[in-house]
């Protein structure tokens, strides 16, 4: 089936306004304050930790972490140099650069600070959202053979293994999903599997917050790739978020990449597209 199943345009979308941004920033947020506290709680040595500034979420996971950064910054409150200042003194105490992901729906004074305090845009970031319902469906044929479940206690090693060969190709990737089965083991982020006879070939994660389910780590084995493991796991991930009483799904791809054109097939639209900010000297 080719274009968009017409039951989504009987889901009415929200207008990607102020109000929508706040909730996909602080769900983004809420995520990685999970990952955070998970990583302190399996590797109490690693100094992961999360702080709180004017609104806005700064994650220290590592120094080369990628999610040592910022959600949220300018999106609650004006950005002020002394908050700032609180956030880079974070970052600098612990070894790590200054990074923050900023939506353009930011309070105005985000921008200007960030400009004069010698920041540079770094990357962009496509986020996504759709509203889903109980009775979902996506326009692609499921294939049938692929069942979909939430990873099973003490599942957390089997999980991270897949998760690692999905992801396999990508050196970058690699380093930071090693340890990811001990993380899950101590994280309340929703881990689940796509399997085919009974093999587990695709992994996929999920947290919600306040009626947002934030859809992320999507990988699926090259063996088993192109058979539909991630339509199913995305519209599983999909109706159990609709049944745990989330109204609205989001996740964040890099603009133009296959991840965002198989979104939108699925009926996601683009909100806006955040700017990962790079702070490229010290500040006092």
């Amino acid at each position: 089936m080719n274009g968009p199943d017409p039951k989504m345009e009987l889901l009415p979308y929200p207008f990607a306004d102020l109000s929508l941004a706040r909730r996909l920033e602080d769900t983004e947020a809420h995520g990685n304050v999970l990952f955070v506290e998970a990583r302190a709680r399996a590797f109490p040595d690693s100094g992961a930790k999360w702080i709180e500034v004017a609104g806005a979420h700064a994650m220290f996971d590592g120094p080369t972490s990628p999610v040592s950064q910022t959600f949220g910054l300018g999106m609650f409150h004006p950005v002020t140099a002394d908050t700032l200042n609180t956030i880079e003194s974070f970052f600098h105490e612990r070894g790590a650069e200054v990074f923050h992901e900023v939506s353009p729906l930011a309070d105005p004074s985000t921008f200007a600070l960030l400009n004069e305090r010698d920041y540079q845009p770094l990357e962009f970031t496509s986020v996504l959202f759709r509203p889903i319902s109980r009775d979902i469906e996506l326009p692609a044929a499921p294939n049938e053979q692929i069942k979909v479940r939430l990873r099973g206690k003490d599942e957390e090693e089997r999980w991270s293994n897949t998760a690692l060969e999905g992801w396999g190709e990508f050196e970058e990737v690699r380093e930071f999903m090693k340890d990811m089965g001990k993380v899950q083991a101590c994280s309340e982020t929703l881990g689940f599997f796509a399997t085919l006879d009974d093999q587990p070939i695709a992994t996929g994660m999920m947290s919600m917050h306040e009626g947002v389910a934030l859809l992320a780590g999507a990988s699926t084995i090259p063996d088993a790739r192109r058979q539909g493991a991630q339509n199913a796991l995305l519209e599983h991930r999909l109706r159990y978020a609709a049944e745990q009483g989330c109204d609205i799904a989001m996740m964040a791809t890099l603009p133009g990449s296959a991840s965002q054109r198989n979104a939108e097939r699925n009926g996601f639209r683009i909100a806006y597209t955040r700017i990962k900010w790079q702070l490229t000297r010290q500040t006092g």
